[in-house]
């Protein structure tokens, strides 16, 4: 039996099957209505989804955030048409509330301006790893009030959607850098962008290589094996881990093609759309942030790297108890560690079964 099955663990994004056996009913008492209450009370909150992109200048990471929900995130500038190159990197944030069909998402995007287009790129990751860390230690610091909040505003960053050049060779050195140091904070979800600047061809070429090099550097991007909690969860994700990364081309444009209007880019061979598989994998990525895994990627965020730094912090801190309740946490450190321990112990006392690194 997988060992994720048989505890539960903070490593485990959901509960694990009760093993209490089931008692007869001697008739419907209404239990199903349950369902109807969570419903209606996550209507009345809505819903906060943080999403971070991280690439080079130029890749389309604006383009893409506008076309994955369908709305003016960021305006997109084109380079070379006087703006000038940041001298370092700066991160911006943006939040939004999308309502669709009732429901409403609390959107936050943080953008990566400057990441990788210096000529010294060394610990340009620095203040990316920063920065979801202390979104990590700005809800530690609330959760660990005597009296908080009842609903702790939650900044912490759920995906990280990392731009890879499209080069059709591999990962540079910068990537697998810092894909080794984020994936152990936070989800990674790795795409090609500007993936029609490649023929098919190049692009599965690409897309193994890249592949290759995540598994030889052991850089475990979402959806990771051992968060598998049953067959059916194995099947979808092992779809998508075979397709990871996704290629995909970003538009907020639409054109009329044959009598219908599609977003794509236009060019003077045609029209490249966006949501149509044969032309990329857009429809993929945008069915696994939003449509299928969006839940999933809070719960991880919450259940393991949230957890993992919470660990660090607390046995770094020594924490000391002062009566019911309180908790004395000293400051967070100006420079925190990137890979706190627990991670790996997770990751290898909760799947035996793969390859450790």
């Amino acid at each position: 039996m997988d060992p994720l099955r048989q505890s539960p663990s903070p490593c485990s994004s959901r509960p694990s099957s009760p093993r209490t056996p089931p008692c007869e009913t001697l008739g419907d008492v209404g239990i199903e209505a349950v369902l109807d209450q969570l419903k209606i009370k996550a209507m009345k909150m809505g819903f906060e989804f943080n999403i971070m992109v991280v690439g080079q200048s130029g890749l389309g990471k604006s383009t893409m955030v506008n076309t994955l929900f369908k709305s003016k995130m960021w305006k997109s500038t084109l380079p070379g048409l006087g703006v000038p190159t940041p001298q370092t990197l700066q991160l911006q944030s943006v939040t939004h509330v999308i309502e669709e069909k009732g429901v409403k998402l609390k959107l936050t995007v943080t953008d990566t301006p400057g990441f990788g287009d210096q000529i010294n790129n060394d610990k340009c990751w620095d203040p990316i790893l920063g920065y979801i860390n202390e979104q990590y230690e700005r809800y530690l610091q609330e959760e660990i009030l005597i009296t908080r909040q009842r609903h702790i505003p939650d900044t912490r960053v759920h995906c990280c959607v990392y731009f890879v050049p499209p080069t059709g060779h591999c990962l540079r050195p910068l990537d697998i850098e810092f894909l080794q140091r984020l994936c152990r904070v936070v989800n990674v979800v790795p795409v090609i962008a500007r993936a029609d600047s490649l023929t098919l061809e190049e692009r599965e070429t690409f897309r193994s290589r890249i592949q290759h090099n995540l598994r030889t550097h052991c850089i475990d991007v979402y959806p990771q094996k051992c968060f598998d909690e049953d067959i059916n969860d194995r099947i979808l994700n092992s779809k998508i881990r075979d397709r990871i990364p996704f290629a995909v081309v970003g538009a907020d444009q639409e054109h009329l093609v044959n009598g219908r209007c599609v977003l794509g880019r236009k060019t003077k061979w045609g029209i490249v759309e966006v949501e149509n598989m044969a032309h990329c994998e857009f429809p993929l990525l945008r069915d696994l942030l939003i449509r299928s895994h969006l839940q999933d990627l809070k719960d991880i965020t919450h259940n393991v790297h949230y957890e993992n730094y919470r660990v660090y912090r607390l046995n770094e801190s020594h924490v000391l108890p002062r009566g019911p309740g309180w908790v004395n946490l000293a400051p967070a450190p100006t420079d925190p560690p990137a890979t706190p321990g627990p991670w790996k112990v997770c990751r290898r006392a909760h799947d035996s079964s793969d390859e450790e690194c």
